[in-house]
């Protein structure tokens, strides 16, 4: 009789940890998504601010007419991107456009001295933190899950029910890692 004690005792046990692990792989999953969406929401953020930003540098460096017209062409990729890896692809044609933006601002003094142009750099150097720490909470959060996804025993959990490792989000070549250097 106290065998069968035992036993349904093992068994609930190994339910209870099923359960709990299901769970815990379910929580990490969805806390990675909800990361993905953040990094989201920062670059639309980014990405609303760039009109104002070409109208205010069209005013006074009109003919840095191919700066602007990359700036507006990555923000055209980025809306019109059908998945994560578009928008990614635009958002880094973006930072590189919007370096040589500010870098040729710097010789236009009217243009440094003008108030929307200061909070609308202001505002875009705040957002390129945001998407900065929302990149590493992002990367922190896969970090955990792909952990669970791979670790003994809940790996078992994880390629019974589906569960898969998901990608890091890094630069996607060793040129993205450099500072960009600009050429007049």
């Amino acid at each position: 009789m106290w065998t069968y004690y035992i036993l349904g005792g093992i068994a609930a046990l190994v339910i209870l940890w099923l359960i709990a692990a299901y769970n815990g792989l379910v929580r990490l999953r969805q806390q990675a998504h909800e990361a993905e969406s953040d990094i989201d929401v920062q670059l639309k953020r980014r990405f609303d601010l760039v009109p104002n930003l070409v109208e205010t540098v069209k005013g006074y460096a009109g003919h840095e007419r191919q700066t602007l017209e990359s700036v507006t062409e990555a923000r055209t990729r980025f809306m019109s991107a059908k998945n994560t890896k578009e928008q990614l692809a635009a958002d880094n044609m973006l930072s590189d456009t919007l370096k040589t933006l500010f870098a040729v601002s710097e010789s236009y003094p009217d243009l440094k001295a003008n108030a929307n142009f200061l909070e609308l750099q202001r505002e875009l150097a705040d957002t390129e933190n945001k998407i900065q720490a929302a990149r590493r909470f992002y990367n922190a959060n896969v970090r955990d899950l792909n952990v669970r996804v791979e670790q003994f025993p809940t790996n078992l959990v994880a390629g019974s029910f589906g569960f898969q490792k998901m990608d890091y989000f890094e630069a996607e070549n060793e040129a993205e890692r450099q500072p960009v250097a600009v050429k007049f």
